[in-house]
Protein backbone atom coordinates (compact mmCIF):
# COMPACT_ATOMS: atom_id res chain seq x y z
CA UNK A 1 0.00 0.00 0.00
CA UNK A 2 3.02 2.30 0.01
CA UNK A 3 3.46 4.50 -3.06
CA UNK A 4 7.00 5.52 -3.97
CA UNK A 5 7.85 8.36 -6.33
CA UNK A 6 11.23 9.70 -7.41
CA UNK A 7 12.22 13.26 -6.62
CA UNK A 8 15.10 15.66 -7.13
CA UNK A 9 17.07 18.10 -5.08
CA UNK A 10 20.53 19.05 -3.90
CA UNK A 11 22.03 20.71 -0.84
CA UNK A 12 21.63 24.11 -2.49
CA UNK A 13 17.88 23.57 -3.02
CA UNK A 14 17.20 22.86 0.69
CA UNK A 15 16.51 20.08 -0.39
CA UNK A 16 13.66 19.15 -2.80
CA UNK A 17 12.44 20.98 -5.91
CA UNK A 18 10.53 18.27 -7.79
CA UNK A 19 8.63 15.02 -7.33
CA UNK A 20 7.47 12.52 -9.92
CA UNK A 21 3.81 12.59 -8.93
CA UNK A 22 1.47 11.47 -11.73
CA UNK A 23 -0.91 14.06 -13.13
CA UNK A 24 -4.63 13.47 -12.56
CA UNK A 25 -5.25 12.30 -16.13
CA UNK A 26 -2.54 9.64 -15.70
CA UNK A 27 -4.01 7.90 -12.66
CA UNK A 28 -5.97 5.33 -14.69
CA UNK A 29 -2.97 4.37 -16.85
CA UNK A 30 -1.62 0.82 -16.90
CA UNK A 31 1.03 0.11 -14.25
CA UNK A 32 3.89 -0.09 -16.76
CA UNK A 33 3.05 3.29 -18.29
CA UNK A 34 2.65 4.81 -14.83
CA UNK A 35 6.04 3.42 -13.78
CA UNK A 36 7.68 5.40 -16.59
CA UNK A 37 6.28 8.54 -14.94
CA UNK A 38 7.08 7.92 -11.28
CA UNK A 39 10.74 7.11 -11.96
CA UNK A 40 11.34 10.45 -13.68
CA UNK A 41 13.04 13.29 -11.84
CA UNK A 42 9.65 14.97 -11.59
CA UNK A 43 7.58 18.13 -12.01
CA UNK A 44 8.45 21.30 -10.08
CA UNK A 45 6.99 21.87 -6.64
CA UNK A 46 4.87 25.01 -6.07
CA UNK A 47 6.91 28.24 -6.39
CA UNK A 48 9.67 26.39 -8.28
CA UNK A 49 10.63 27.09 -11.88
CA UNK A 50 13.15 25.06 -13.81
CA UNK A 51 14.44 25.07 -17.35
CA UNK A 52 17.11 23.36 -19.40
CA UNK A 53 19.69 25.71 -20.95
CA UNK A 54 22.05 25.15 -23.85
CA UNK A 55 25.70 26.24 -23.85
CA UNK A 56 24.61 29.80 -24.72
CA UNK A 57 22.18 29.92 -21.76
CA UNK A 58 19.12 29.75 -24.00
CA UNK A 59 16.12 27.72 -22.82
CA UNK A 60 15.64 24.48 -24.76
CA UNK A 61 12.22 23.17 -25.85
CA UNK A 62 10.27 20.84 -23.56
CA UNK A 63 10.25 18.00 -26.07
CA UNK A 64 11.63 15.11 -24.03
CA UNK A 65 14.83 15.07 -26.11
CA UNK A 66 16.70 18.39 -26.01
CA UNK A 67 19.26 18.05 -23.22
CA UNK A 68 21.19 20.79 -21.48
CA UNK A 69 22.06 22.11 -18.03
CA UNK A 70 19.23 22.13 -15.49
CA UNK A 71 18.68 25.60 -14.02
CA UNK A 72 16.12 26.66 -11.43
CA UNK A 73 14.77 29.39 -9.22
CA UNK A 74 12.64 29.38 -6.08
CA UNK A 75 12.36 31.60 -2.97
CA UNK A 76 14.37 29.29 -0.70
CA UNK A 77 17.42 28.39 -2.78
CA UNK A 78 20.94 28.93 -1.48
CA UNK A 79 22.04 32.48 -2.27
CA UNK A 80 25.79 32.08 -1.82
CA UNK A 81 28.63 29.96 -0.49
CA UNK A 82 30.33 31.16 2.69
CA UNK A 83 33.52 33.04 1.79
CA UNK A 84 33.61 31.46 -1.70
CA UNK A 85 32.68 34.24 -4.15
CA UNK A 86 33.95 32.36 -7.22
CA UNK A 87 31.74 29.35 -6.49
CA UNK A 88 28.81 31.67 -5.83
CA UNK A 89 29.35 33.41 -9.17
CA UNK A 90 29.34 30.04 -10.94
CA UNK A 91 26.21 28.94 -9.06
CA UNK A 92 24.05 31.95 -9.96
CA UNK A 93 23.99 33.46 -13.45
CA UNK A 94 21.29 35.67 -14.96
CA UNK A 95 18.90 35.00 -12.10
CA UNK A 96 19.05 31.20 -12.33
CA UNK A 97 20.76 28.68 -10.07
CA UNK A 98 22.91 26.42 -12.24
CA UNK A 99 22.78 22.85 -10.96
CA UNK A 100 25.64 21.27 -12.90
CA UNK A 101 23.22 18.49 -13.88
CA UNK A 102 22.29 17.58 -17.45
CA UNK A 103 18.72 16.68 -18.31
CA UNK A 104 15.66 17.31 -20.45
CA UNK A 105 12.02 18.29 -19.87
CA UNK A 106 9.15 16.53 -21.61
CA UNK A 107 5.89 17.92 -22.98
CA UNK A 108 4.13 17.40 -19.63
CA UNK A 109 6.79 19.33 -17.72
CA UNK A 110 8.56 16.32 -16.19
CA UNK A 111 12.30 16.72 -15.76
CA UNK A 112 14.67 13.80 -16.33
CA UNK A 113 18.29 14.02 -15.16
CA UNK A 114 20.68 12.17 -17.46
CA UNK A 115 24.17 13.07 -16.20
CA UNK A 116 26.46 15.58 -14.53
CA UNK A 117 28.01 18.22 -16.81
CA UNK A 118 31.48 17.26 -15.60
CA UNK A 119 30.81 13.62 -16.57
CA UNK A 120 28.97 14.05 -19.88
CA UNK A 121 31.06 13.01 -22.90
CA UNK A 122 31.28 15.69 -25.60
CA UNK A 123 32.00 13.99 -28.93
CA UNK A 124 31.90 15.84 -32.24
CA UNK A 125 29.60 18.50 -30.81
CA UNK A 126 27.16 15.91 -29.42
CA UNK A 127 26.61 15.05 -25.77
CA UNK A 128 26.75 11.39 -24.70
CA UNK A 129 25.41 10.51 -21.26
CA UNK A 130 27.87 8.47 -19.22
CA UNK A 131 24.97 7.27 -17.05
CA UNK A 132 23.10 5.94 -20.09
CA UNK A 133 26.19 4.00 -21.18
CA UNK A 134 26.65 2.54 -17.70
CA UNK A 135 22.98 1.57 -17.43
CA UNK A 136 23.10 -0.22 -20.78
CA UNK A 137 26.37 -1.99 -19.96
CA UNK A 138 24.89 -3.22 -16.67
CA UNK A 139 22.42 -5.31 -18.69
CA UNK A 140 25.20 -7.60 -19.92
CA UNK A 141 25.31 -10.79 -17.88
CA UNK A 142 29.10 -10.65 -17.50
CA UNK A 143 29.29 -7.12 -16.07
CA UNK A 144 29.71 -6.65 -12.34
CA UNK A 145 30.30 -2.90 -12.57
CA UNK A 146 31.19 -0.33 -15.22
CA UNK A 147 32.13 3.32 -15.60
CA UNK A 148 32.01 5.49 -18.72
CA UNK A 149 34.34 8.44 -19.19
CA UNK A 150 35.36 10.69 -22.05
CA UNK A 151 38.94 10.46 -23.28
CA UNK A 152 40.68 12.87 -25.62
CA UNK A 153 40.32 12.19 -29.34
CA UNK A 154 42.05 14.24 -32.05
CA UNK A 155 39.13 14.01 -34.48
CA UNK A 156 36.07 14.16 -32.22
CA UNK A 157 37.35 16.02 -29.15
CA UNK A 158 36.32 13.17 -26.87
CA UNK A 159 35.24 9.56 -27.29
CA UNK A 160 33.62 7.30 -24.69
CA UNK A 161 35.73 4.71 -22.90
CA UNK A 162 34.10 1.94 -20.87
CA UNK A 163 35.94 0.64 -17.82
CA UNK A 164 34.52 -2.73 -16.81
CA UNK A 165 34.80 -5.12 -13.89
CA UNK A 166 33.71 -8.62 -14.86
CA UNK A 167 31.93 -11.11 -12.65
CA UNK A 168 34.49 -13.72 -11.50
CA UNK A 169 33.01 -16.54 -13.59
CA UNK A 170 33.40 -14.51 -16.82
CA UNK A 171 36.98 -13.34 -16.39
CA UNK A 172 39.14 -14.41 -19.31
CA UNK A 173 36.06 -15.42 -21.33
CA UNK A 174 34.87 -12.02 -22.59
CA UNK A 175 36.66 -9.74 -25.07
CA UNK A 176 36.24 -6.03 -25.77
CA UNK A 177 34.70 -6.83 -29.16
CA UNK A 178 31.90 -8.76 -27.40
CA UNK A 179 30.95 -5.63 -25.51
CA UNK A 180 31.16 -3.44 -28.59
CA UNK A 181 28.73 -5.74 -30.40
CA UNK A 182 26.48 -5.73 -27.33
CA UNK A 183 26.35 -1.92 -27.23
CA UNK A 184 25.90 -1.76 -31.00
CA UNK A 185 22.63 -3.66 -30.57
CA UNK A 186 21.25 -0.76 -28.52
CA UNK A 187 22.23 1.64 -31.31
CA UNK A 188 20.47 -0.59 -33.85
CA UNK A 189 17.34 -0.49 -31.65
CA UNK A 190 17.45 3.30 -31.36
CA UNK A 191 18.19 3.23 -27.61
CA UNK A 192 21.65 4.72 -28.08
CA UNK A 193 22.93 7.08 -30.79
CA UNK A 194 25.42 5.39 -33.10
CA UNK A 195 28.08 7.93 -32.19
CA UNK A 196 27.56 6.90 -28.55
CA UNK A 197 28.84 3.33 -28.97
CA UNK A 198 32.18 3.22 -27.12
CA UNK A 199 35.28 2.34 -29.13
CA UNK A 200 37.41 1.18 -26.19
CA UNK A 201 36.78 -1.19 -23.28
CA UNK A 202 39.25 -1.63 -20.44
CA UNK A 203 39.00 -4.48 -17.93
CA UNK A 204 39.93 -3.84 -14.29
CA UNK A 205 39.66 -5.81 -11.06
CA UNK A 206 38.06 -2.89 -9.25
CA UNK A 207 36.79 0.58 -10.16
CA UNK A 208 37.99 3.33 -7.78
CA UNK A 209 35.37 4.97 -5.55
CA UNK A 210 35.11 8.26 -3.69
CA UNK A 211 34.79 8.44 0.10
CA UNK A 212 30.99 8.24 -0.25
CA UNK A 213 31.06 5.19 -2.53
CA UNK A 214 30.51 6.91 -5.88
CA UNK A 215 32.53 6.08 -8.99
CA UNK A 216 35.66 8.23 -8.86
CA UNK A 217 35.57 9.51 -12.43
CA UNK A 218 38.11 12.22 -11.70
CA UNK A 219 40.71 9.55 -10.93
CA UNK A 220 39.61 7.46 -13.91
CA UNK A 221 40.06 10.41 -16.26
CA UNK A 222 43.55 11.00 -14.86
CA UNK A 223 44.45 7.34 -15.36
CA UNK A 224 43.09 6.85 -18.87
CA UNK A 225 43.67 10.11 -20.72
CA UNK A 226 45.99 9.53 -23.64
Amino acid sequence: GIEIHAGYGMSETCPVISTATPMEQMLDWEDEALLDIIIKTGRPLPLVEFEVFDAHEKALPHDGQSAGEVVMRAPWLTESYFKEPDKTKALWRNGWLHSGDVGYIDEDGYLQITDRIKDVIKSGGEWISSLDLENLMSQHEAVLESAAIGVTDEKWGERPLMIVTLKPEYRGKIAAEDFKQFMQQFADEGKLPRYGVPDRYEFVDEIPKTSVGKLDKKELRRNYQR
